[in-house]
């Protein structure tokens, strides 16, 4: 079973970036998502993509964040830019149903 570790939190300001890394065991077999689970809210998905290169977003991305697979196909990025307060979460990655531990985003503002 692949394993995934998180990595690229911090504390940033308002309109500031990030890029977080999830780094598997193992190349993905097909397809890896970024979800994040906000306080007091249930996780929510926030954008995915595929080994044949197929990208998608949620809706409230709006052009902010961009997901990409390293050529090993075994770290999934997200770069988030232009960061507001309301991104403040803890961002899980996960393939085939596995979940990393998450990586806290708090954004001041």
């Amino acid at each position: 079973q692949v394993q995934l570790v998180e990595s690229g939190g911090g504390v940033v300001q308002a309109g500031g970036e990030l890029k977080l890394s999830c780094v598997a065991s193992m190349p993905i077999a097909r397809a890896a998502t970024w979800y994040r689970q906000r306080p007091g809210h249930q996780r929510e998905w926030v954008a995915g993509i595929n080994t044949g290169g197929g990208i998608d977003y949620a809706p409230w991305v709006q052009g902010r964040f961009t997901i990409s697979l390293n050529d090993a196909k075994d770290t999934i990025f997200l770069q988030m830019k232009n960061l507001k307060p309301e991104d403040t979460a803890v961002y899980y990655c996960n393939e085939e149903g596995v979940w990393g531990q998450g990586t806290q985003v708090t954004v001041s503002s």
